[in-house]
């Protein structure tokens, strides 16, 4: 799916096609048009003396895609690059069934072999290193010991080395992409049953922002992880971005409502990004409740923030047949939402709730204090990641501490506390000739 991508980018289809030639395997490249979901796509085959021309090999493709990735591309403007990647659901288990097995040496001299870039090489070896470190700590043995089972096959040796090569042809300084579904379910493979994702997968995708939606499936495998270490991808939202091409690489199934398709934007990032915030994944949990306690609500949402929510809101609705509602928000670390699912169930009398991932943009903050005349007070500041400063707010509570103890108008606290802020930051920026 990336080989189609990257082709229908615009990246010659001919050298992809000679580097798998070069890899002196037996292997060879096709390529055609085909439609998934109605949409046109590349679709890009590993054709192998053992399978005919043109037929979809469904336990190869399981392997080599990672599904509903948003890789990005970019350049010194940030070349960024969407992928989309749909999967279909598996009626029985996947099998992956790749022959012959090779040791991580032997792999390693056919690419050392190819008459390819250093850089390709460095890339291709890279991924293959990685997979192999992954297989030697899942089960404790020596690296040199590994076998590699399906990865070692030829369609897959074919794919990583041609995607280092497309990714270099492609010429761009960075790839970024969304967090990734890794699917869920089981897969069947030479050591037997497995748990989705594949351990092996998880150990590859190391503190890449990962999810679970659909139906059970796989849907970022081993390789599909390699390859995104290989490329060091970095995990960010789509930045404001021109772009200059598009590619969609195809999957080999059908998925009736899902397109089977990867999706890929190259572009360049706008100057005006230079400043952009820090990007990172955020959960959303949602309800509406309409037969509770408001006093309880309040209460609930207090837990969630102890309990590490970011944030907690309630909106007051209408619902059906006229009832009126709250609705409950919860912002929080994907990592926190079972926890929170837990307490919200626990404490209100809602019996359904959902929740979705979307992408969070935040300033750098850190905290300043200043002094008063009636004590000191905590400054919030936010920084651009060129440490310009963007904003800054005194402390609530430490306001309205003073303010009490000393009888004083809140507003007033507030308003001294900013202007000690500011006279500092004048005397910093006379200091060093600012």
């Amino acid at each position: 799916m990336l080989l189609g991508a990257l082709v229908d980018a615009g990246v010659p289809f001919e050298s992809l096609a000679e580097t798998a030639v070069a890899l002196n395997v037996g292997a060879r490249l096709e390529m055609r048009k085909v439609s998934r979901g109605g949409l046109a796509a590349t679709k890009v085959d590993v054709i192998t003396p053992e399978q005919p021309a043109n037929e979809s090999v469904h336990a190869h493709e399981e392997h080599s895609r990672a599904e509903h990735a948003d890789a990005s591309h970019s350049h010194p403007h940030s070349h960024e690059a969407h992928a989309h990647a749909h999967t279909h659901s598996h009626e029985a288990p996947v099998v992956h069934s790749h022959a012959p097995h090779r040791h991580l040496s032997a792999i390693l001299k056919i690419i050392a072999a190819a008459p390819l870039s250093d850089a390709v090489k460095e890339r291709s070896t890279r991924a293959f290193q990685l997979l192999g470190e992954a297989e030697a700590a899942i089960h404790s043995i020596p690296i040199e010991k590994v076998h590699f089972h399906e990865v070692g096959a030829v369609d897959t040796i074919v794919d990583i080395v041609c995607s280092a090569q497309g990714a270099e042809l492609l010429g761009v300084d960075r790839w970024l992409a969304s967090p990734l579904n890794v699917g869920s379910g089981t897969v069947k493979c030479q050591h037997g049953t497995l748990p989705v994702p594949a351990p092996a997968t998880l150990a590859l995708l190391a503190d890449a922002p990962v999810y679970a939606a659909g139906p059970p499936m796989e849907r970022v495998t081993p390789t599909g992880a390699a390859v995104l270490r290989m490329l060091d991808v970095r995990y960010e939202t789509l930045p404001a971005m021109r772009v200059k091409a598009t590619g969609y690489g195809a999957g080999g199934r059908e998925t009736p409502g899902e397109p089977n398709l990867l999706r890929l934007l190259v572009g360049e990032v706008a100057e005006s990004t230079a400043e952009s915030a820090v990007a990172e994944p955020i959960a959303v949990i949602e309800t509406v409740i309409d037969d509770s306690n408001p006093q309880v609500v309040a209460y609930v949402s207090e837990l969630l923030l102890e309990a590490g929510a970011w944030d907690v809101y309630r909106v007051a609705v209408q619902m059906k047949k006229g009832r009126t509602g709250v609705q409950m928000t919860v912002l929080c670390r994907p990592d926190l939402v079972p926890a929170l699912e837990e307490i919200v169930f626990r404490e209100t009398t809602t019996i359904g709730l959902h929740w979705r991932l979307e992408n969070k943009r935040s300033l750098k903050r850190e905290f300043v204090e200043v002094g008063t005349r009636w004590g000191n007070v905590h400054i919030k500041v936010a920084r651009w990641p060129s440490g310009k400063i963007a904003n800054a707010s005194p402390e609530y509570e430490d306001c309205r501490k003073l303010a009490t103890q000393h009888a004083a108008p809140l507003k007033q606290v507030m308003q001294e506390a900013m202007q000690a802020f500011a006279a500092g930051i004048e005397a910093a920026d006379h200091k060093e000739g600012r």
